[in-house]
């Protein structure tokens, strides 16, 4: 670590991609895992090229499914460029797997041994400024009396520990799974195959975003994965924007419609 500690140079992406930002949808879409950028001055964190092409490294198709969902729902997304090996931006900092010494069976070299300063240097340059925009766009829209909903976009490997996965998609909840029930609804009366907190759960320990800018504030949200073999290309990212662009806005409508607002006031 170079001795101001600081991380970002001038050749490095911001931490922060702005989509749509003009949309006023009350759907705010936010990707914790878009960009599988490096900071220069970490070169690859001693990971192999092939191994930066795999889920570790960020979650695969998610950027792009965001990209076309966000025009097309007339919302705002907020996703993060770097890459979860650096930091992985949907985890409290201090988590074991916050900076991940090791990724599903890949050593991470560059993430072991780290000291107190440069730890903090990836939470000041890139988790901090992420979820700033995100509180900040919140905020905004509270100011204005514009309604969020929030839809934190994420994809899964089709085959993890050597077991195929048979979900589509999944709904991932908390508190709250109001939203996440019905888009499943949605979903599945389309066809699909979907998980309900399987292959992944909700939680205050092993999630960040959700709970802090959703659960803690009373927004209605759903944590949404993906297969990425369905959105591993463009033509599948288009595929699903669509289809989630109708799906999100009947499966909110049903929600407000069954039970009141689903969440927040």
């Amino acid at each position: 670590m170079h001795g101001d500690h600081s991380l970002l140079g001038a050749e490095d992406p911001a931490p922060v991609i702005l989509t749509n930002p003009q949309g006023v949808s009350a759907f705010l879409l936010v990707c914790d895992h878009a960009g599988r950028h490096v900071p220069a001055r970490l070169g690859d964190l001693g990971v192999g090229a092939a191994d930066w092409e795999r889920h570790i490294a960020w979650d695969i198709g998610a950027a792009g499914v965001c990209a076309a969902l966000a025009p097309a729902l007339g919302a705002v997304g907020i996703e993060q460029a770097y890459s979860r090996l650096v930091i992985d931006c949907n985890r409290q900092p201090g988590h074991p797997t916050s900076i991940a010494p090791r990724s599903d069976g890949t050593e991470v070299p560059g993430n072991q041994g780290l000291g107190e300063a440069s730890k903090a240097a990836r939470v000041a340059e890139i988790f901090r400024p992420y979820h700033d925009a995100i509180a900040a766009e919140i905020d905004r829209r509270m100011a204005i009396g514009q309604p969020t909903v929030l839809v934190a976009m994420h994809s899964f490997t089709p085959v993890f520990g050597g077991v195929r996965r048979p979900w589509q998609a999944a709904v991932l909840h908390n508190r709250d799974p109001r939203l996440g029930h019905a888009l499943a609804a949605e979903m599945k009366a389309a066809g699909f195959h979907v998980g309900d907190n399987e292959p992944y759960r909700l939680s205050d320990e092993s999630d960040y975003t959700v709970p802090v800018h959703a659960e803690r504030r009373g927004l209605p949200y759903v944590e949404l994965e993906i297969r990425q073999d369905l959105i591993g290309d463009r033509a599948g990212q288009a595929r699903w924007a669509r289809l989630l662009s109708a799906a999100l806005p009947r499966a909110l409508a049903a929600v407000q419609a069954g039970r009141g607002a689903a969440g927040g006031d």
